[in-house]
């Protein structure tokens, strides 16, 4: 079982978000037949297994092992992963797009390189996988309180200087072995902290 499934075919995507299949595969954290997860969620046991079909014909969820129980074999399923994220490739040409609206101070960018950022990742992450490596990466997250708008826009000032410093004293254009690597900066209200009837500045 993958810690995270990636998700980036439609089809797929609209199975994970019937609200029956979603139930389902949070059951299916651990392993489970149809009949026991019909007897969990108050569903007959066809209509469980019709579900049950539709993610497996998608991947989301694999075969643990079948059970003689009298002239019947059980079928025992998990889901293929402990939580999923839709890649925004699923939505083809209406993904967010960051060349289409590029104002590094507006939300739309923000949430258009966010969404370039999980599909990027999303792809290295199923081509590691499937590799059995693992993806070189580096995040930071964390929170800072301003007291003014005007102290935040100094710190984006400041970070965006010290971003660019180095960046400028890293990048190496010549190097012919070398590998590109995406950086991206973000700063946003937190949801967590955001008061009540507050503008988020």
């Amino acid at each position: 079982m993958l810690d995270v499934g990636v998700i980036d075919e439609p089809a797929a995507a609209a199975a994970t978000l019937d609200p029956v299949r979603a139930r389902l595969l949070h059951e299916l954290a651990s392993p489970a037949s149809a009949s026991t997860l019909a007897a969990r969620l108050g569903l007959s046991r066809q209509k469980v297994n019709y579900h049950l079909r539709g993610l497996e014909r998608h991947g989301l969820v694999e075969l643990v092992e079948e059970r003689r129980k009298g002239n019947m074999t059980e079928r025992v399923l998990r889901a293929s992963a402990q939580a999923y994220v839709i890649s925004p490739a699923a939505a083809g040409p209406v993904a967010p797009d960051p060349a289409r609206s590029p104002d590094r101070l507006s939300a739309q960018w923000l949430l258009a390189v966010a969404a370039r950022l999980v599909q990027d990742v999303g792809a290295l992450l199923t081509a590691g996988t499937r590799a059995g490596r693992r993806v070189a990466t580096f995040t930071i997250d964390g929170e800072v309180r301003f007291a003014s708008a005007a102290d935040r826009a100094r710190f984006a000032t400041e970070l965006s200087d010290a971003v660019a410093g180095l960046v400028a004293k890293y990048h190496d254009e010549s190097a012919t072995r070398g590998r590109r690597h995406r950086i991206v900066v973000a700063l946003h209200p937190s949801m967590r902290h955001t008061e009540e009837g507050r503008d988020g500045a």
